[in-house]
This record gives structure tokens, sequence and C-alpha cells, in this order.
């Protein structure tokens, strides 16, 4: 039978509710945030089942068993893993990917690129460290003095400088052997018309973008000239990398936003960057995009409460609906802050201090009071449906 590829499986944990699953065999008590049961991989008539829904884990404290909704599934039923995506899949009504013949030697070649795909992206991010660092980042290393951040957090976000030259990363990457096919999958290098292979980002700032587990699957790189278009470019879809599964900075953040209870959603990197570095709150970053189900259900394993904090403007402010909107459907709990017109978390906080920004976190308003405030301004973003439920509301 074929292998599943790991993208399915990955997003299909991200949808099995491992609770729900858990209880079809195991009668469950809740307890605070947790939950707790008698163990069914050995007898015990005192409960040390424990099942934590934000992580997605359950560990038994008598007998040690403990995983994922696979390995839950694996150890009652006695299959493996992938008999285990396929019975979760079949329960939530998931289907399966079609695979033709020789699909078992597909999905390993599927793995093997993945793989070289992971470790190309640790190399580029160690040129574009190293690029930075040396005499050619200069002026990179003053655009990031000037917007007030600071080598220690330069550091933990891993930001770089992506060189003028037209394959200077292509040559690191076929100096290392990594194959030609594999750096145009990438995306870190592109095919020009005349068949050249030539480096993506040149003559920009470079953000890594890592999963929640830390490695790097994509770079955002931001224009180091008024001039230059784009003004971010990001990596293309890759088979490691969907922006719409992505949530920019979990893999700094998750374990503060289990901790805290929350998390603050802003818009772009350098948004982040002044939030995570001052230490203002638990911080997530969606970097363009609207917020997708995939995203939800990703943040969903850490928080189920979440204060959005995009830009003043109207792109901004309807894309907060839209993500409100995708949250509330997905039973978060949300809350959103105003900043001034013309103001971002970003300048905000550089402007105006971090304990300013927290104020304004504190005085953020829930979403149903947001949209009424919206609705009665007239102010409705293209939403005017979501703020006509909103006046209903009021009426009723």
């Amino acid at each position: 039978m074929p292998l599943l590829p790991q993208q399915f499986i990955d997003d299909l944990r991200l949808q099995a509710n491992l609770v729900q699953v858990v209880q079809d065999y195991v009668p469950l008590k809740r307890v605070g945030t947790k939950y707790k049961g008698l163990c069914p991989f050995h007898s015990e008539k005192t409960p040390s089942f424990h099942v934590d829904p934000d992580k997605g884990f359950f560990h038994c404290f008598g007998c040690g068993a403990g995983g994922d909704v696979f390995k839950f599934i694996e150890l009652h039923e006695k299959v493996g893993l992938q008999d285990a995506v396929r019975l979760l899949a079949q329960k939530f009504g998931v289907t399966l990917p079609e695979r033709g013949e020789g699909g078992d030697e597909e999905a390993n070649r599927d793995t093997a690129l993945r793989e070289t795909l992971l470790k190309a992206h640790e190399t580029a991010a160690a040129y574009f460290a190293d690029a930075l660092a040396g005499p050619g980042g200069a002026r990179a290393r003053q655009q990031l003095e000037d917007r007030g951040v600071t080598p220690h957090t330069i550091g933990q976000l891993g930001l770089g400088y992506a060189p003028r030259s037209r394959d200077g990363l292509k040559n690191r990457l076929l100096g290392e052997r990594f194959p030609e096919a594999a750096l145009l999958q990438s995306g870190l290098v592109v095919r020009r018309d005349n068949g050249e292979l030539v480096d993506r980002f040149r003559h920009r700032l470079m953000v890594p973008i890592s999963r929640d587990t830390g490695s790097i699957v994509g770079f955002g790189g931001r224009a180091m000239d008024p001039d230059q278009v784009p003004k971010y470019l990001n990596s293309p879809e890759t088979p490691i990398y969907s922006k719409g599964r992505m949530i920019y900075g979990l893999n700094l953040t998750k374990a503060a936003i289990r901790k805290l209870g929350y998390a603050v959603l802003v818009e772009g990197y350098f948004d982040f960057a002044q939030v995570y570095q001052n230490g203002v709150a638990p911080v997530a970053a969606l970097c363009g995009t609207a917020l997708t189900p995939h995203q939800a259900h990703l943040l969903r394993r850490f928080t189920s409460k979440v204060v959005l904090s995009f830009d003043p403007d109207d792109a901004g402010q309807g894309a907060a609906v839209r993500s409100c909107e995708q949250l509330v459907s997905e039973g978060f709990d949300v809350n959103v802050v105003t900043l001034d017109k013309g103001e971002d978390p970003d300048t905000f906080i550089r402007r105006k201090g971090p304990e300013a920004y927290r104020e304004r976190l504190r005085a953020s308003r829930p979403y149903l009071e947001y949209l009424l405030d919206r609705a009665a301004a007239g102010l409705n973003f293209g939403h005017e449906d979501a703020f006509a439920n909103a006046l209903a509301y009021r009426g009723a």
C-alpha cells in the first residue's frame, strides 16, 4: 500500500481533535485545561492517563505510554503509522491523496527531497547570516539598527543579508553538492530565460521563516532601497513551504503563548521583532497573508485566545475582520487592538515605547464590540454582512 505524503500527515494532525479521538475509547474528565481518565494501555484503578489538547499529546504516568493522536491510534488499534493515519482520515472525513503505481517509491523520493530542501535552507540561512556580519553587510546592519533591532534579536531571529551577487548562494549550494534540480525546487534559485541559474534573493534583508519546530522552510526578503520592488519578496510555494500554512515566530514564542494563555497576532516580520525583543507579549505574525483555516488549526494547538494587532489602515482593518471571522468560527476568543492612524506595532513601539503598547493591548476590545464600533462609525471595509450582523445584534 503506498505511503502517504508527510504534508498530508502534518495537516491531518492539525485537524484531528485528540480529545474527541481519545473519548471514543476512554471516558475523560476535564481538569483545568487538560483531561484525565483511566489508561487504556494498562490496568489501573486511579486515573493516571492525561490528555493535553493544547499541546496535542497524551501521556500516562503509570505505564509511560504517550505521544500524539497518531500514536494513540497506533497503540490502541495495534497498527502502524500509515494505517493510523488512514483510520483518522476516515474518521474525520478527509480524502486520502491519490497515488499511482509505485507509490511507495514515490513517497520515499518525496521524503528525501524534503530533507534535502531543509538542509539547503539551513545552508542558505548561514550564508545570509555570514553576509550580514561581513564587510558587505554594513548597510544592512545599519538599517536594522535604525529600525531598533538589537544584535541579540538579530541572532535570535537569524536575520541576514542577501548580497548583490547573482550567484553567490547558488555557488555555495552547488559547492556543498546540492543537486541543481533540488535548488530550483527550493525556490532559492531561479532559471532565467537564457537558461542561467541565479539567486532569487539579491540585495535584501533576509528573514528566515521556520516551522513551529524550528526547521527553516522559507525566507522573506525586504528591499534595501526605496525604489526596489517588490518591497517584500517571499519564497515561492515549495514541497516544504506553503504560506497559508505558516505562522511566523511560533518556534520562538509557542512556550510563552501556552504559558500565558493567549497570542498577539501581528502582520509583519518587524512588527513581530519589536514586540518580541521588548518582551511585551507572546506574539506571532501572519506576514502578509489572510488567516487561513490551516493557520487557525496550527494556532489552536497553543492557545484559544488571540489579540489581533493589525495596521489601522483600511487594508489592515479589513484583514482584521476576515481574521476575526475565521478565528471565531474555529472557537477562539478574539480581541482587537486599535492603533493610531499611520502606526503599526513596529513604529508604535519605537516611537512611544513598549509600555504604551502594553496599554493598547490591555485596552483591546472584544471582537463583537469592535464590529459594533466600526459599524456605528459606518466603516465596513467591504464586509457588509459582518457589520449588518453586528448591528442586528445591537438591535436585539
